[in-house]
């Protein structure tokens, strides 16, 4: 089910550009789940490389959302409202950076960071998008996860202090 959305979230904004939901459901997923969140991450890279090619852009992938599950739930008991906006807009601001990484190795350092910067408008928009998007959606889709989860698996995740 969590594949499913994060594709259907992403698939339903793509005439946006760097405008996306998943950043926000993937940060969700893992505060509400745990480590469920690691095979619904793996299966929606796998799915999109499906979908849309196994190209440069999905090496990215293998690397950039699962790194996002990690931060995610590495503060998952810690972090509060305004933790989870600025990790998001922090994520979507750094994301043309961190999908250089690739460029670096294939054409070298002048190409990574030509590639970054060209993307620096995507990114400022990505950030912006993610930030209020986290702001608006954080609380009431936690608080649907956590609903799900407490059927699931018969308690509730540990919810963090300030939400």
């Amino acid at each position: 089910m969590m594949i499913a959305i994060l594709e259907v979230g992403k698939v339903a904004l793509m005439f946006l550009p760097n405008i996306e939901v998943v950043t926000l459901f993937l940060i969700v997923f893992s505060v509400a789940f745990g480590r469920e969140t690691w095979f619904a991450v793996a299966g929606f890279v796998l799915i999109e490389g499906i979908l849309f090619g196994f190209g440069i852009w999905w090496v990215m992938y293998i690397y950039i959302w699962p790194s996002l599950v990690a931060i995610a739930k590495l503060f998952r008991k810690k972090g509060g409202l305004m933790f989870w906006t600025i990790l998001a807009a922090a994520y979507g601001l750094t994301f043309g950076f961190f999908c250089s990484i690739p460029y670096l190795f294939m054409g070298g350092l002048k190409t990574a960071i030509s590639w970054w910067i060209a993307g620096i408008p995507y990114d400022l928009i990505h950030g912006v998008s993610n930030f209020a998007m986290t702001l608006v959606l954080f609380k009431p889709l936690y608080r649907v996860t956590e609903k799900l989860s407490s059927r699931l698996y018969g308690q509730k995740p540990d919810t963090p202090a300030e939400l």
